[in-house]
């Protein structure tokens, strides 16, 4: 259908006006030297090139806040649960170290203490009433364990037996208030019972005012109470006060053993006296310090090793030489089947020819 003849002119007149816009946004320049239309072209495409980037960074978010974070999560909580895994793991080999520490010691001391017969036995429970200081271990009637036997550690005295099943005994310690053990003072050798206040601390009874007592102190046992042999660490003394009420001093006794955790004991078997000295008692190591002085002179012991010395020794080998001569005396040996001629003896055999004197018998022929 044709375009009717108003319509066209305007048309052009539009064309026209276009052309001529768009030949003043060539030519017109703008800051910075750039050309109007160039600025147009770039204020049209902008908003499709924002929309564009606002979908691709949508799309992105909800990948890496979703699909990927999903993945992420179910990682890191399987890293969370193995995490409290090795946790749980560690503390159990931590648990085991310290165990095998705490058994090592106990067999140390056994083997160091040989000839006092000892028991060693686990601490398995303890009394449900607070009041009461007691604890169960895992030996009985059956093991051997018999009432009023001393109970100790590489530390020190626990407490002693109080009663005895066939597979499990209490033990009532040190600190419980009916307990005591008799004592003496590690200097002053005065004697004196220490018994249980109910807390972690002891007592120690029965001290004149005039026996100088000194903070650190050790305690031993005294071996008066037939419980326990004598000079087993007790305690040391804590504090000391002067009783203006009393003739006897007020003193403060902490315990040599751990008593409030206790894992493995020894039950004493016996009596006998034995020196423990050797592996915990460190008070009697105070007297014997000057004594200790000649002890670092044994390691003129290592002018043994000098004995080393003895290298010269390997001159040994000029012993190779001796079966050297000995060697040609073996050949001279074989050299004596040149003995061999011996067997020539046979030839003696023209004895045997000496039967040719039968002639002899001709003789009486003769007459």
């Amino acid at each position: 259908m044709p375009i009717p003849s108003r319509h066209r002119s305007l048309t052009l007149f539009a064309a026209a006006i276009a052309a001529q816009i768009l030949l003043l946004a060539l030519q017109i320049r703008r800051g910075q030297q750039v050309r109007l239309i160039r600025v147009w072209a770039i204020e049209s495409v902008s908003p499709l090139g924002r929309g564009a980037a606002w979908s691709v960074d949508g799309a992105r978010g909800l990948w890496n806040n979703y699909i990927a974070l999903r993945h992420l999560r179910e990682e890191d909580d399987q890293v969370r649960t193995e995490v409290a895994a090795l946790r749980m793991r560690n503390a159990q080999l931590e648990s085991r170290a310290a165990e095998a520490d705490r058994l090592a010691g106990l067999l140390g001391f056994r083997d160091a203490h040989a000839e006092v017969q000892m028991l060693a036995a686990r601490v398995i429970g303890a009394s449900p009433d607070r009041a009461s200081h007691m604890v169960f271990i895992s030996r009985g009637s059956r093991d051997g364990v018999r009432r009023d036997m001393g109970v100790i550690t590489p530390e020190g005295v626990v407490g002693k037996v109080f009663a005895v099943y066939p597979d499990t005994s209490q033990v009532l310690l040190l600190t419980d208030k009916e307990s005591g053990v008799g004592a003496l003072l590690g200097e002053s050798r005065a004697q004196g019972p220490v018994r249980g206040t109910g807390e972690p601390l002891l007592g120690l009874e029965y001290i004149s005012n005039e026996v100088k007592v000194e903070p650190g102190e050790r305690i031993l046992t005294s071996g008066q109470d037939r419980i326990f042999p004598k000079d087993l660490p007790v305690g040391t003394v804590l504090q000391v006060q002067p009783d203006r009420h009393s003739p006897f001093l007020k003193i403060s006794v902490k315990p040599a053993a751990r008593l409030d955790g206790l894992e493995e004991v020894l039950v004493l078997l016996t009596r006998q006296e034995f020196n423990f000295r050797k592996d915990a008692d460190k008070s009697v190591a105070v007297p014997v310090a000057s004594a200790a002085p000649p002890k670092p002179a044994t390691p003129a012991t290592p002018p043994k090793a000098a004995a080393p010395v003895t290298p010269p020794k390997p001159a040994a080998p000029t012993r190779p030489p001796k079966p050297k001569p000995v060697v040609p005396t073996l050949p001279p040996k074989p050299a004596a089947p040149v003995a061999q001629p011996k067997p020539e003896a046979p030839a003696t055999e023209p004895k045997p020819e000496a039967p040719v004197t039968e002639p002899a018998p001709e003789t009486p022929d003769n007459p």
